[in-house]
């Protein structure tokens, strides 16, 4: 499976960016797809995960303003992210699980997926 990050770019304080990853490969279709973000020098972080039913999960503090979704017909994942923050600057990265279904919880960990893209940058200043 390769996952390819877009859509990320520089955006001032309460604007919005929606990022892209399409995926392609012979098992790319029907997985557990999620959305993740790291600050150099920090931890990966969990923002959203989305199953083949469409069933979600945010990190909470992020609920409110981020939404993923996905277009299996266009095989892409989508991450819709309004009113940006500066602390919302990150390389934002794509992923997905060889299975279809999503652990349930508060946030995606990062050991349950199995495939990375290279990421995309947001900067918001």
């Amino acid at each position: 499976v390769q996952l390819v990050e877009s859509g990320g770019g520089s955006v001032q304080p309460g604007g919005s960016l929606r990022l892209s990853c399409v995926a392609s490969g012979n098992d790319a279709k029907q997985k557990c797809m999620g959305w993740f973000r790291e600050v150099e020098g920090k931890s990966r972080e969990g923002v959203a995960h989305i199953d083949v039913t469409g069933r979600t999960d945010y990190r909470p503090s992020l609920k409110d303003r981020f939404r993923i979704s996905r277009d299996d017909a266009k095989m892409t994942l989508y991450l819709e992210m309004n009113n940006l923050t500066p602390e919302d600057t990150a390389m934002y990265y794509c992923a997905a699980r060889t299975a279809s279904w999503c652990y349930s919880a508060p946030a995606p960990a990062m050991g349950d997926f199995h495939y990375w893209g290279q990421g995309t940058q947001v900067t918001v200043s």
